[in-house]
This record gives C-alpha cells, sequence and structure tokens, in this order.
C-alpha cells in the first residue's frame, strides 16, 4: 500500500539506541550537523528518509520535528521510542501505535482546561490515521512473523516478554520519567483511556499538527512506570526496543513504496 504522493519520511528517537541499525542501513547516506543534532539523509529499503536523535524531552523533540519539516522538507514523520504501561493489558514488550497523544504535564488552569494546549482549543493531538495504519500493519506483520527471529527465547524470559501484542489508542508525554506508582495512578484517573506515558510524543505532535504534516508514534513498552522503572532501563533498549524499531521500520519503508 502507497500513500498517494511522493514520501520523505522523518524518522525521529530520543536515544541512539532506539535508533540502531537504521543509518548502517542506509543508502546514499548524507549527514548534516544542524541545532547540535546530525541529520542523515537517504534512502531506506526504497524510501527517502531522514533519521535524527531528538534527545529527551518535549521541547528538544519538537524542535526536531521542526527542523525536519522546514529545512530537510520531510513529508511525514514517524517517531519510535520506548515508553511505560500505563494500563494493567500493556506489558512490557508490547508494542503501541498512538491514536491520540496528550501532555500530561500542560496545565494552565484557571485559564485553560486541563491538558489543552493553550490557545488551540485541544487536548489531544490525533494521529494521522492512514500513516497510522501503515505502521500498526508493519508492527503486527513483525510480532507475527519477524519476532521470533531476532529476540532469542533467552532474551524473551530475561525481560518478561510474554506474547507481545500490538495495541493503539492514547499516549501521554510530558518533561518527567514517571516512576512513581502514585503518580501514574494519578494520570491514570484523569486520563482513564491512557495506555502509557513518555517525553516527546505529544510534542512532535503539535508541531505535525501546526504545520500539517502527517505523523505517526510506535512505542514499545520498556517498564510498568513504577518504582522499578530504570532498572536495566537501558539495557532493555539496546537488546529489545532497537531491534523492535529497526525491523518495524523496515516493513513500514517497503509498505511506502
Amino acid at each position: 500500500m502507497s500513500l498517494n504522493q511522493k514520501i520523505v519520511l522523518g524518522v525521529i528517537s530520543a536515544l541512539a539506541e532506539e535508533q540502531e541499525g537504521l543509518v548502517e542501513a542506509m543508502q546514499g547516506t548524507r549527514k548534516l550537523s544542524h541545532g547540535l543534532r546530525e541529520y542523515s539523509s537517504g534512502t531506506l529499503w526504497g524510501t527517502d528518509v531522514v533519521c535524527v536523535l531528538s534527545r529527551l524531552g518535549k521541547v528538544a523533540a519538537a524542535m526536531t520535528a521542526a527542523i525536519l519539516v522546514e529545512k530537510f522538507k520531510v513529508t511525514h514523520i514517524v517517531f519510535t521510542g520506548v515508553a511505560g504501561s500505563a494500563d494493567v493489558g500493556v506489558s512490557v514488550g508490547d508494542l503501541i501505535v498512538a491514536e491520540a497523544l496528550v501532555q500530561h504535564d500542560m496545565d494552565a488552569r484557571p485559564l485553560f482546561p486541563r491538558f489543552e494546549v493553550p490557545l488551540t482549543g485541544l487536548a489531544s493531538f490525533q494521529s494521522d490515521l492512514k500513516l497510522s495504519d501503515l505502521l500498526a500493519n508493519s508492527a503486527k506483520a513483525f510480532l507475527d512473523k519477524d519476532l521470533a527471529s531476532v529476540i532469542s527465547n533467552l532474551e524473551s524470559k530475561e525481560f518478561g516478554l510474554e506474547n507481545p501484542r500490538l495495541h493503539r489508542g492514547l499516549i501521554a508525554s510530558g518533561d518527567q520519567f514517571i516512576n512513581r506508582r502514585a503518580h501514574l495512578v494519578q494520570l491514570k484517573d484523569a486520563l482513564p483511556e491512557l495506555l502509557a506515558v513518555e517525553m516527546e510524543g505529544a510534542a512532535v505532535a503539535q508541531v505535525c499538527f501546526e504545520l500539517g504534516i502527517p505523523f505517526a508514534v510506535m512505542r514499545t513498552i520498556s517498564d510498568n512506570a513504577n518504582e522499578d522503572a530504570a532498572v536495566d532501563f537501558m539495557r532493555f533498549v539496546k537488546t529489545v526496543a532497537s531491534r523492535y524499531a529497526f525491523c518495524v521500520v523496515k516493513r513500514l519503508c517497503e509498505s511506502l513504496t
């Protein structure tokens, strides 16, 4: 399935480990340093792509997304990375493709309702349905066909991966690493449909909304956003999440050609 225009896909991740292998797989690679970031452009599996690491946090992610659009002329943006589970039905190793994203630390009360981004009238930003469908299809195909070949049984046991599943729904972003169960419970009470928490996606969503750029966000669940969240976090990102992202982006690029 192809989108009905020439695609230049921007791929953003916060950490190098979340994008491991993609630049190495790129053909005709050109690198440009701008704004303390290195942008790598070329072709991945038949699709024109610009890969970049945003670093952590909403401001860093928003700046990166804006530069991709304004300087590198990307037509679509995908953010890949990890997140903490915010729902009992979402487990470590599961994948979530966002249907909508909210900034959970946006609170301009009493001037505006909680979560609403001032002067937009919006508390959440809807991801592009067509691109998100393609990303979700790629993620489902990865789980069904590729997972066993990239994650060993030993690694699955080590990280407690039990039949990883794909979910679609609400993701919340904020400039906080959520590692207290009490904090998560408060967010879940305010946002009952919440599936995962992270630090960048909703900022990218706002930029793409304001610039009219289709976007999609995929997150691998790395932890349960509680007191154990930091345990082996980076090892999970490098061992599990990076392989998830590589394989799903590969399938996505192939579906765009």
